[in-house]
């Protein structure tokens, strides 16, 4: 790195605007979208989509609720403009889905796109050229009047061969290409100049797209130059102002926001941020971020891991860990607070299901975009007893009372440590099984009996005591009192059951139960003990067998 970066580098001027809104507005309505999936983020790709390809995810862009769609560069090559004639000619294009493509401010680039389009219903010709500074000199070679000619001219041809695509509704849209570094009063004027030549009103508006094509500065800074452009552009109600971030600097979902808070009204971007260098804006993460301040998207992302599973197959591309919403870890904790506080959210969540969702650490309810929530919770050695204890319950049915859980927890997190890595609900259960259920050692149970008359219970047991048989009886006010007066008879310290719970592991006549039991012994330990059964009494019995085993 150069040792002095201020020598090097600058930083963007901001844009004078002293009484600026937009940071006093919220956002209370979603934009229209656009998905540039099929054109933007095609030709970042390696390896480009095929037509198959590229039809599966238009597919799949009209199923989520993308009424705008670019769906590619037809003048760019025989494949992309093929795919247009595809869409047109087999009907793949829904009526009420606006096809868009972009071309560049040449006559023989407009000519072969508008031929692609012949016989579509509803199309948008959007046609850019760069403006800013280092553009102007590095790239054309040009003044700022050239510049804009090109603009000017390059609208014109377009206005002249729009009688060639009769009964088609057409709307137009231009972008300043590197808006985010142009002079605003720059970018104003050459689009101006094209709004002069299409002439829109509000009946029949343009599109006027103002990327932040390289994010040069701060998104506070975009969102000062789209304010600019929204109060000092002419005809203000006869544009449809659009955004298109790319995320150089990692804030074009920042960027977006504030320049929809800033007065726009559309939004450019791509699933998952597929784009070029850093990426596009990550359409998901804008639509997902409405919805869980209550606004209806107008997107639907209920089946988020088919959408996956589509842009991962036609692109090529993954979805990282831990991207927005999407990500497969982005609603899972393994840490042991953030477990126990997510476990107690939604036990909540169950006792008073209308109210507005306040999970903690949950920004949404993952069920609405299809993830479950046994995905939510995941444990490796970092994990507590919650998430021990919601595995064991949400995946088996295994409902630990609180003191168990602070038991068994460090038992579970200690043989997790062991094992170094993350470990599945089925392990939990195996470490479960093998530090309770199956601890018959020395105590065993070969069978048990009792008798009830005036109150009183007998019991009959024979048991097995380091493989030794053991018979003894006893008697009290239930099978467990009982049970307990008897182990004194056969020479061991009383014991007293200070816990007790049960429940059914499934339903149906065959059903298991399981037992929780915990006992104290006359110097004073605490152990707790499990016993499963088809018969609860028995699993009781064992519960209190797999305590003193314990001991």
């Amino acid at each position: 790195m150069h040792t002095e970066p201020s020598k090097k580098y600058r930083a963007f001027p901001p844009v004078h605007l002293p009484d600026r809104q937009w940071p006093n507005r919220v956002l209370t309505h979603p934009p229209r979208w656009c998905s540039v999936d099929l054109r933007d983020g095609n030709q970042a790709l390696a390896v480009p989509m095929n037509i198959s390809q590229k039809l599966e995810l238009f597919q799949t862009l009209v199923k989520i609720g993308f009424k705008e769609i670019e769906v590619g560069f037809p003048s760019a090559s025989n494949t992309e403009f093929a795919f247009n004639r595809l869409l047109i000619e087999k009907g793949h294009a829904p009526d009420d889905v606006w096809l868009q493509v972009l071309v560049q401010a040449r006559e023989d680039l407009i000519e072969r796109t508008v031929e692609s389009l012949i016989g579509a219903k509803k199309v948008i010709i959007h046609m850019y050229n760069s403006t800013s500074p280092a553009q102007r000199r590095v790239v054309f070679g040009k003044s700022k009047d050239e510049i804009k000619a090109i603009a000017v001219k390059g609208a014109q041809m377009i206005k002249d061969r729009l009688h060639r695509l009769q009964g088609t509704e057409v709307m137009l849209q231009y972008s300043p290409e590197s808006f985010s570094m142009t002079e605003v009063e720059y970018a104003k004027e050459i689009s101006e100049a094209v709004m002069d030549v299409w002439q829109p009103t509000p009946q029949h508006k343009m599109i006027l797209n103002l990327p932040d094509t390289v994010e040069v500065a701060m998104p506070n800074v975009y969102a000062d130059q789209i304010e600019w452009m929204c109060r000092n552009l002419r005809n203000r109600d006869s544009l449809i102002i659009s955004l298109h971030t790319h995320n150089d600097r990692s804030t074009g979902v920042a960027a977006t926001e504030l320049g929809l808070l800033a007065g726009a009204d559309r939004v450019e971007g791509t699933l998952f941020g597929n784009g070029e260098r850093t990426g596009n804006l990550d359409i998901v993460t804008v639509a997902l971020n409405h919805y869980m301040h209550g606004i209806d998207p107008k997107l639907d992302f209920s089946n988020l891991g088919g959408i996956i599973d589509v842009y991962e197959r036609c692109t090529g591309m993954t979805v990282p860990p831990r991207q927005p919403y999407a990500g497969e870890l982005v609603f899972t904790a393994f840490s042991g607070s953030h477990q126990d506080a997510i476990k107690k959210g939604l036990a909540e969540r169950d006792r008073i299901p209308g109210e507005p969702w306040d999970v903690p650490y949950l920004t949404i309810d993952p069920a609405d975009i299809g993830r479950e929530y046994r995905e939510v919770i995941r444990v490796n050695s970092q994990s507590g007893k919650g998430g021990v204890a919601y595995l064991l319950e949400s995946e088996f049915g295994i409902v630990l009372p609180k003191d168990m859980q602070r038991e068994f927890g460090p038992i579970a997190n200690d043989a997790v440590d062991q094992l170094g890595r993350e470990v599945s609900g089925t392990e939990l259960k195996a470490m479960f099984w093998q530090e309770y259920v199956e601890r018959v050692s020395p105590w065993s149970l070969k069978s048990f009996e009792t008798e009830s008359k005036d109150g009183v219970v007998k019991c009959r047991a024979q048991l097995l005591r380091g493989g030794k048989p053991v018979k003894f009886s006893g008697e009290g006010n239930g099978p467990l009192a009982a049970l307990v007066q008897g182990f004194t008879t056969a020479g061991v310290p009383r014991f007293e059951i200070s816990n007790y719970s049960e429940h059914a592991m499934s339903s149906g006549e065959g059903a298991a139960a399981i037992a929780y039991i915990q006992i104290k012994t006359p110097d004073g330990k605490a152990r707790w003990g499990a016993g499963v059964d088809t018969n609860i009494e028995l699993a009781s019995i064992k519960a209190v067998l797999s305590a003193l085993n314990r001991v």
